[in-house]
């Protein structure tokens, strides 16, 4: 399976400058990041030509950020996901800086994000089992920049990850 990633444009007028083809073309590569351009071109009912243009264009503009494979974590011995909630000690424009940065330094990190309420982010972890999280979390999560507390969700049962989004 392959995934994409979809990136909507800054100015708030993207969304509404995709016509049907174009939204149709984001569907199918959604669902199957692998279509040549002459299947896509099928599937939306035009030229090869058009579709490349149109396809190419959609990258060009930062619609379709990429097109990547989805790996099977059991397959590759990362069957365990762990979500981490973090609060930090601060909650300053500096303080996010500083963790934000050393996140995107740790490769065991699959997304990060800035949130409201209790938490101030919330890490997606993939890890082997409970052992290899317990190792990452007292050698690397802890000892982030800023981070006062950490509260740990073990995945008990995924029923949907990384959906695409509906056109």
């Amino acid at each position: 399976m392959v995934s994409i990633n979809l990136y909507w444009m800054k100015e708030s007028s993207t969304l509404h400058s995709l016509d049907r083809t174009d939204r149709k073309i984001v569907k199918f590569l959604q669902e199957d990041g692998r279509l040549s351009n002459a299947d896509l071109a099928e599937r939306v009912n035009v030229s090869p030509a058009t579709c490349h243009r149109r396809t190419q264009r959609l990258f060009d503009e930062g619609v379709i950020g990429s097109v990547r494979a989805i790996v099977n974590p059991e397959q590759v011995d990362r069957a365990a996901l762990v979500i981490v909630g973090v609060v930090l000690d601060r909650s300053t424009p500096q303080s996010f800086a500083e963790f934000e940065d050393a996140v995107r330094r740790l490769n065991f990190v699959l997304d990060c994000h800035l949130v409201a309420g209790d938490f101030d982010y919330f890490l997606k972890i993939r890890v082997k089992d409970m052992a290899d999280f317990n190792r990452l979390h007292g050698e690397k999560l802890i000892a982030l920049p800023g981070v006062r507390q950490t509260r740990t969700f073990f995945v008990m049962k995924e029923v949907t990850d990384n959906a695409p989004l509906s056109f």
